[in-house]
C-alpha cells in the first residue's frame, strides 16, 4: 500500500517565514517550493533537497517539535554539522544509533531535527 514518504509536516509561529527561509535555504541549502495557491494563504513554506520535502505550516499558539522529528539523511555529516555551529546552531552529537553518525539541531522556531549518515563501520 505505502511506497513512498511524500514529506514531513513541521509546525511554525504565524509570521516567521522570512527566518525560516533564511534557515532551510541559507544555512541548510534547500530550495523554496512554491505552496498552490490554494494553499498559500495559510501561511508558511514548503522546501526540499533531493528526496527530501518538509512542509513548515503556521499555527497559533505555536508549540515547537522537541521530541517528534524529520530525519535528514546527509552526506559529510562533519560539513554539515560544522555549517550549522558555524551559523550559530547548537549541534548535539548522539553517536546511539547503530551503523550511522547523527546530531541534532533545532529550526529557528525550535523544531528538533536530526541530521544522519551512514557511517563504514
Amino acid at each position: 500500500m505505502i511506497e513512498a514518504l511524500d514529506h514531513v509536516q513541521l509546525a511554525a509561529p504565524v509570521g516567521s517565514e522570512a527566518l525560516l527561509r533564511a534557515f532551510y535555504v541559507d544555512v541548510l541549502g534547500m530550495t523554496e517550493t512554491p505552496k498552490p495557491r490554494a494553499l498559500a494563504a495559510r501561511g508558511g513554506c514548503w522546501f526540499e533537497a533531493g528526496n527530501a520535502r518538509l512542509h513548515l505550516g503556521t499555527e497559533g499558539p505555536f508549540r515547537p517539535a522537541r521530541k517528534a522529528h524529520p530525519g535528514l539523511r546527509v552526506r559529510d555529516i562533519e560539513a554539515c554539522a560544522r555549517r550549522l555551529a558555524e551559523r550559530g546552531a547548537t549541534v548535539i552529537w548522539d553517536e546511539l544509533l547503530p551503523g550511522h553518525r547523527r546530531f541534532y539541531c533545532a529550526d529557528p522556531v525550535g523544531n528538533r531535527l536530526e541530521f544522519l549518515e551512514p557511517s563504514d563501520a
